[in-house]
């Protein structure tokens, strides 16, 4: 018995829209009734949320009973984080912060059983093997590990030929904001710069061969990225969407009720 098959790997490489959603509130209740909404995937994001290896498990335990797919952010590629976050199920991975050939390397080398990788072999005690019960899991894991390298400052996208060039990369994501910021627009991932910087990016990771994806709001930005052959677009953000669902409530209660007159008063 092979281990289990990975529908966003096989989408992405086909080329095939998968529309997803960031999960930053750290609650597997926010999770669930996000795996059921529609979306194709949830990055469930620890580098820049309250996640941590127990609450991650948690969310890809809810989101395991949808038909959506979960992708984890861990919040720095580091060898031992990604074979803990792999050991618990997760079987796509978005490192941050990727700057060169030689981490990307690294990267794959982390997600590769020996003797072509430095993966730690504990598949016996991973929730990944169904606990010892996938046979074939050490042979057949890496054929469905899907890894997305994050590109997101000058330094990234000078050695983004260099990265694309890695064997074992399935996909480079673009990040706007840390983008913006590194050059020089801080908090204007609309900045017309930032956009063109993005789209050359996008451009060059598809005509690569390589999958290609982003997070962001602005929705000409997505159709742009699409046009140009981006496979995998996150379109919200759970925190986003909640805050501005809250305000708008809180907001909408006082116009309605602050102005009441009481009876009798």
């Amino acid at each position: 018995m092979p281990a289990p098959q990975n529908p966003f790997k096989t989408a992405i490489k086909k080329r095939e829209l998968q529309l997803g959603c960031w999960l930053g509130l750290a609650s597997p209740y926010i999770a669930e009734i996000s795996a059921h909404a529609g979306f194709d995937w949830l990055c469930v994001d620890s580098e820049h949320a309250p996640n941590d290896l127990r609450s991650i498990v948690a969310h890809l335990q809810v989101i395991a009973a949808s038909n959506a797919h979960a992708m984890v952010r861990p919040p720095i590629g580091e060898v031992w984080m990604i074979k803990q976050l792999l050991d618990a199920g997760a079987q796509t991975l978005l490192i941050p912060m990727v700057e060169s050939a030689e981490q990307a390397q690294l990267m794959v080398d982390a997600v590769t059983y020996p003797p072509h990788g430095v993966r730690g072999v504990g598949s016996a005690l991973a929730r990944a093997s169904n606990f010892a019960a996938i046979p074939d899991y050490l042979e057949t894991a890496r054929n469905e590990i899907c890894l997305i390298v994050q590109v997101e400052n000058r330094k990234g996208l000078d050695a983004l030929d260099d990265i694309l060039a890695v064997d074992g990369i399935d996909g480079v994501f673009i990040g706007p904001a840390d983008l913006a910021a590194d050059l020089g627009y801080v908090n204007q991932p609309g900045a017309k710069e930032v956009k063109q910087s993005v789209l050359d990016a996008i451009g060059k990771i598809t005509a690569s061969g390589k999958a290609g994806g982003i997070l962001t709001l602005d929705k000409e930005l997505q159709t742009q990225c699409r046009e140009l052959g981006a496979s995998f677009i996150a379109t919200e953000i759970d925190v986003t969407l909640f805050a501005k669902a809250m305000r708008l409530a809180a907001s909408s209660s006082s116009v309605h009720l602050k102005d009441t007159k009481i009876r009798g008063a």
